[in-house]
């Protein structure tokens, strides 16, 4: 004999908040990391957008050296990342910074030339350090303040 069992609503309402929560901004994310792209890392596990920034993607010109540079940057260091509280695609969004000097992940990469200020999310905090051969790298419409 099968028996269904049905959950009640009230709990999979729980359930299904406590997928999108926010990661308290007090608790920084350190541990292994692993580098996806020039804006996404796994820091212990947990999938990171690092805020303020874009990088184009793996197949976007400049995709793969903007990985590279993040893949060379934290073979040399460990990484603290700094949630704001919010998620995008499943990953919390956070600041990231290189634990033994202390520069913001983000930074780099745009002073590099391999990532773009994201303004509407970093309130135009990379903008200066944009070279000015990075203006050839597609802006998306979703870094334009509103």
């Amino acid at each position: 004999m099968f028996v269904r069992i049905r959950p009640r609503l009230g709990v999979m309402a729980c359930l299904a908040l406590l997928a999108f929560a926010p990661v308290s901004m007090a608790d920084d994310i350190r541990g292994d990391v692993r580098v996806i792209d020039g804006d996404t890392i796994v820091v212990g596990g947990q999938r990171v957008r690092i805020e303020g920034l874009h990088a184009p993607e793996l197949n976007e010109p400049f995709g793969q050296q903007a990985r590279d540079f993040v893949i060379a940057l934290l073979a040399e260091d460990d990484v603290r990342c700094v949630p704001n509280g919010r998620r995008s695609y499943n990953r919390v969004v956070a600041r990231c910074f290189l634990v033994a000097d202390g520069s913001d992940l983000a930074a780099r990469l745009v002073a590099a030339g391999l990532g773009r200020d994201c303004a509407r999310f970093s309130g135009g905090r990379y903008a200066d350090l944009e070279p000015a051969a990075a203006a050839a790298m597609p802006l998306p419409g979703y870094c334009v303040p509103r």
